[in-house]
């Protein structure tokens, strides 16, 4: 197999990075582009040797990368952060050719949230004050000690940014890493491993090996000498991780998944919200935080409707790399036929397919907008995640049936609400159960803020010193006072 391939016109390599060094395999995987579900190229496909070769090289390296403390370790940081803003462009490139996402959003802000993640959490880990406090005549502290190599097994949306997010803080707490990307959209992670070792990082701190979940993100969970693992993606494969973690007593973490709901209410600013509600089409419907469950207020709902197909009418279908695109590819043929079966069966269930439903002639991976009114909230499409540009629409009467309505899934990853009273965003907003309520707003970001699921939304928290406290592990050291030097 060729080791490296031209992508959007950036040499990318499509070995693994092991112990700062490319390496191959006997096999390969395809790897598709969304774009015209066409070859990109033929990338390196791990098992289980090339998961114990890895973790093995991090396991290596984690004593001297502890070692450096954390400010030692933000240098490192800081200056791939800096190779990240400088290759902006490149990265981008190449990520909408492998996902089809939109490449002036991936410019503008998706990619440059990658250099954030490594900045905020190298300077998070070197401000920490460690917890200090005098009791039963002993001197008390609480140190952060990194867990030693941890596994990040990212999805295939957004993947250089969400590799970012999970790989920022275990570095910065001291861990070293092994990164699985999604095997539909692995080659910005592929050049995120070039910018860690341009930047220095010593070998064996941060490795990427490529494959099928199955086979190498199942030896890499198993794995004995692994200390932490995070994953990103579907409740199900969590189950099998979350299994694995608990044959070795590996603290594990996972983000799951949404089926969110955005709540309208009569006294809110109708315009945001239904633009906001259009908007959930975007990067055809593949965001885990979308607000999928549009549950509006009665009075309000053919006014709110009217508003929202003119946007959605304003959308358009095609090429992630047109200025002109507003709605673009499913990520793979497969997903495709996924999200298509969703609304097919939502059909023969009786639901009503008030738009869209169908895929568009305007390219082979792209699936209309579409909007199912469902004949109960027990049906599937409310129910099941479909992680594609699927919405639902139901209207409540009153606020106590909103709340409910909005709990009635077993998901529970963010909500979003519209309202003009202060009092009811503070009624409704503590009411939801989901892990990020937004209220007359959407996709607000602090680093420093607790972010994941609640039920099969997710187990555990990242962001700020919720993750960097998951790789590391806390030890409290008591000294009685009268110790002498």
């Amino acid at each position: 197999m060729t080791d490296r391939v031209e992508v959007a016109g950036v040499d990318v390599s499509v070995d693994h990075f092991i112990g700062g060094e490319r390496v191959a395999s006997a096999v390969a995987f395809t790897d598709i582009s969304p774009i015209d579900a066409e070859p990109v190229a033929e990338v390196a496909r791990g098992g289980a040797a090339e998961a114990d070769l890895a973790v093995s090289a991090a396991r290596d390296a984690f004593p001297a990368w502890a070692a450096l403390g954390p400010r030692g370790r933000a240098e490192h940081l800081h200056r791939l952060a800096d190779l990240v803003d400088a290759n902006v462009d490149r990265l981008a490139a190449v990520e909408c050719v492998d996902m089809a996402m939109l490449l002036r959003s991936l410019r503008a802000r998706v990619i440059a949230r990658g250099a954030r993640n490594f900045r905020s959490y190298a300077d998070l880990a070197a401000a920490h004050e460690e917890r200090v406090w005098s009791s039963g005549g002993t001197a008390n502290r609480v140190i952060r000690m990194p867990s030693g190599p941890a596994v990040v097994i990212t999805p295939w949306n957004a993947p250089f940014m969400l590799s970012t997010w999970k790989t920022a803080p275990a570095l910065a707490a001291g861990c070293t890493v092994v990164l699985k990307p999604a095997e539909w959209s692995p080659l910005s992670c592929s050049l995120l491993a070039d910018l860690v070792d341009e930047a220095g990082f010593p070998p064996g701190v941060f490795n990427v090996v490529q494959g099928i979940g199955e086979e190498v993100g199942a030896a890499l969970t198993a794995h004995p000498d692994v200390r932490r693992i995070s994953f990103t993606g579907s409740p199900e494969t969590a189950r099998h991780i979350g299994i694995a973690a608990a044959r070795t007593i590996v603290p594990f973490t996972g983000e799951l998944g949404g089926k969110g709901p955005l709540l309208v209410f009569a006294d809110c600013d109708l315009e945001a919200a239904a633009r906001t509600a259009a908007g959930q089409y975007d990067d055809a419907g593949q965001v885990c935080l979308a607000g999928t469950r549009l549950l509006v207020e009665e009075r309000v709902a053919e006014r709110f409707l009217e508003l929202f197909h003119r946007l959605v009418d304003a959308h358009v279908l095609g090429d992630p790399r047109d200025d002109a695109t507003t709605v673009t590819p499913l990520i793979h043929p497969d997903h495709l036929a996924r999200v298509e079966g969703f609304v097919e069966r939502a059909r023969a269930a009786g639901d009503e397919i008030v738009r869209g439903g169908r895929r568009s002639d305007a390219g082979p991976l792209l699936y209309e907008p579409t909007l199912v009114v469902p004949c109960s909230n027990d049906a599937e499409i409310v129910q099941r995640e479909v992680f594609g540009p699927v919405l639902t629409f139901q209207t409540f009467t009153d606020e106590e049936e909103a709340v409910a309505l909005a709990d009635s899934t077993a998901y529970g990853l963010s909500a979003v609400v519209f309202t003009g009273s202060a009092e009811r965003a503070q009624r409704v907003g503590r009411a939801v159960r989901a892990g990020t309520v937004w209220v007359n707003a959407y996709l607000v970001r602090d680093l420093t803020a607790p972010f994941g699921g609640i039920g099969i939304s997710g187990i555990g928290r990242e962001g700020g010193d919720y993750a960097l406290d998951f790789y590391s592990d806390l030890k409290t050291v008591q000294i009685a006072d009268d110790t002498t030097a």
